[in-house]
């Protein structure tokens, strides 16, 4: 199960675009914790802080408790808009998450052991077709991420969801359909012709070198000099 990161923060007393703008000179983002039927609450968070957590990865599928004082909110990052230079935060919405809620959420996917692929051994290329899968799930059985084993597979396989052992508790959102989420595929021409490409290429460098222990062709004689005529 995913371990539950905190993050500190300070609350806002109002919202608007000068405080938000007050709020970013001091060096922290603001933000917004809303749901559960409960009062949206204002709130800033320290920015480099708030950076840290988002380089980490799986930034919208990670649970987070939000510290404000002695209160504590469990939260979802639900979006956050980014400077559109710089790319840093400068405002994030967090989603509060009751214990008994059931929420919606990608979760990444893994291919492992792929060096026991026959496929992959012959060439052939994993085809990824979501990198996330998207599931309902309560928050304290959300995986880090779903896995399955390649070991076997050969060139043409398709794997589809009902192939992973999917953790208790967690239900794809797609329900209608066996749907595909990788396959092993044959290479591509091009990725079949690059070997002949550069074998081609390195045989006339090899054909201009002489063969091992192959002797010089002999330099051709040299004529003797003309004699001087004779004086009469």
């Amino acid at each position: 199960m995913r371990e539950v990161t905190t993050i500190a923060a300070e609350a806002r007393s109002r919202a608007g675009k000068g405080t938000a703008r007050a709020t970013r000179l001091t060096g922290r983002v603001p933000g917004v914790i809303y749901g559960e039927k409960q009062t949206p609450e204002l709130i800033s968070v320290e920015s480099r802080e708030l950076l840290k957590e988002m380089q980490k990865g799986s930034f919208f599928s990670r649970l987070f408790t939000v510290a404000i004082g002695s209160k504590t909110e469990r939260v979802l990052a639900r979006d956050v808009q980014l400077h559109p230079v710089t790319d840093r935060p400068i405002h994030v919405d967090f989603q509060r998450i009751g214990k008994d809620s059931k929420i919606r959420i990608f979760i990444p996917v893994h291919f492992l052991e792929q060096e026991k692929s026959p496929g992959l051994k012959k060439g052939g290329v994993l085809n990824i077709v979501r990198h996330e899968v998207e599931f309902f799930v309560q928050p304290d059985n959300i995986p880090e991420s779903i896995s399955i084993s390649l070991e076997g597979m050969d060139i043409g396989h398709s794997i589809h969801i009902s192939a992973f052992k999917l953790p208790e508790g967690i239900r794809a959102v797609i329900q209608d359909r066996d749907f595909t989420v990788g396959t092993i595929a044959a290479p591509t021409k091009e990725e079949e012709a690059a070997p002949k490409a550069e074998a081609a290429a390195a045989a006339p460098a090899a054909g201009a070198a002489p063969a091992a222990g192959a002797k010089a062709a002999p330099a051709a004689a040299a004529k003797p000099a003309a004699k001087p005529a004779a004086k009469k």
